[in-house]
């Protein structure tokens, strides 16, 4: 997805679109005992893992079989995985109790520690698939629009210039013959840069809903007339992106334990004639496309409820599989927050988004409706992160 993604509380991201961040050598994955852990023991079903392990195989039956991805100082092919993958699903469907299952796993593979920060721990927050009202033609009720890629777009591969600059991009547009950084958001929403040119996909009701859209790459949109159209993030603006609630909370509008999903939406619907100076702090702009199958992760495969994970694509093994230990909340039927518990389970790498940066970050991808909302936006717990790789 972007996800965009999807840190909404904590980091602030400086920069601007022209000019690559310097990221130095990061050790992002240590090799781990795995029978230092405690047993690799799964709380969600096994038809859930295999479907997201068969969408990571779709990505890398995509790939020539030696593309390499580094697993800490070990480096492995796409044919590789592919064989662990496979060899992990038959551990899965033939191993009768958890106990076994989690014997078999640790004699079958090295597990890889995220160095993560602090001694080790991850962040972990989440991200889910809003459902919102929208029409596909602007009306009095829905007038504010969600946009496609813009043809003034343009993606720059600065290896192409220099090796030094090998896998690092910027997005930008051309001004009388410059190349200069892409419209901000507060360009596009305060300016209004890209009204009349025939971009506009869809239109809402609310320009909230389409911030938040926007953090979380994907989402489905209600039709007046009952159909349904899937949008997906498409591209981005280039511009990093900055958390709104921590400027809430500089600015003393809101005290950092206030600052969730819920929260902030409440104080930016209560505060009209804020608003949009709110949003435009967060420069980042994401442009959507129409989709048949979604939510569709980074990967350009789908990303599944539960299994699917989001972290630093510069750091970790697309696709790869991971086991996470953190805790989760407990919702009851009114959609309260009664509790909160450990939980452990296996995950792929699918997804990536522009706020999570670093070893010590993982966005969980939470699904569809009320739940997956109230867990993506108050999920803010650390935890820990591995990554799982058949011995040779």
């Amino acid at each position: 997805m972007r996800k965009t993604l999807c840190c909404l509380f904590v980091f602030f991201l400086a920069g601007c679109a022209l000019m690559a961040p310097e990221r130095g050598e990061i050790a992002s994955l240590v090799p781990a005992s795995p029978w230092a852990l405690p047993p690799l023991v799964d709380d969600l079903d096994r038809v859930s893992l295999k479907l997201a392990i068969d969408r990571s195989m779709e990505y890398y039956n995509r790939l020539p079989e030696t593309r390499e991805f580094r697993f800490g100082d070990r480096v492995c092919t796409a044919g590789e995985l592919k064989g662990s993958l496979r060899d992990f699903l038959e551990i899965v469907e033939t191993s009768g109790s958890d106990k076994q299952m989690s014997e078999r796993i640790r004699k079958t593979f090295d597990l890889y520690r995220s160095t993560g920060r602090d001694g080790g721990k991850v962040l972990f927050t989440g991200y889910y698939e809003p459902i919102l009202a929208g029409s596909l033609e602007r009306t009095e009720e829905y007038r504010y629009p969600i946009y496609r890629t813009p043809g003034d777009h343009i993606v720059i591969d600065l290896g192409g210039f220099k090796g030094k600059y090998k896998g690092e991009r910027v997005i930008a547009r051309v001004e009388e013959g410059q190349v200069v950084p892409y419209y901000t958001r507060g360009d596009i929403d305060i300016k209004g840069c890209l009204e009349g040119r025939g971009l506009e996909l869809l239109w809402l009701s609310d320009p909230v809903d389409i911030f938040f859209l926007q953090i979380q790459g994907s989402g489905v949109v209600s039709l007046p007339g009952g159909g349904l159209v899937q949008v997906s993030y498409e591209q981005s603006n280039g511009h990093p992106y900055s958390s709104v609630g921590r400027l809430l909370v500089e600015q003393g509008k809101m005290s950092m334990g206030e600052v969730s999903l819920t929260g902030i939406k409440r104080y930016l619907r209560e505060h009209p004639d804020e608003m949009l100076d709110i949003l435009s702090h967060n420069e980042s702009y994401v442009f959507f496309r129409i989709v048949e199958n979604g939510p569709v992760g980074s990967l350009n495969v789908m990303v599944t409820p539960g299994r699917s994970i989001a972290t630093d694509a510069e750091l970790f093994p697309k696709g790869a599989l991971a086991f996470i230990r953190v805790k989760k909340p407990v919702i009851d039927e009114n959609g309260a927050i009664v509790s909160w518990e450990p939980f452990s389970r296996f995950v792929l790498n699918q997804d990536t988004g522009g706020a999570i940066k670093g070893p010590g970050r993982v966005d969980l991808f939470c699904g569809r409706g009320m739940n997956a909302e109230i867990m993506a936006g108050h999920l803010k717990e650390e935890g820990e992160l591995y990554f799982l790789m058949k011995k040779r």
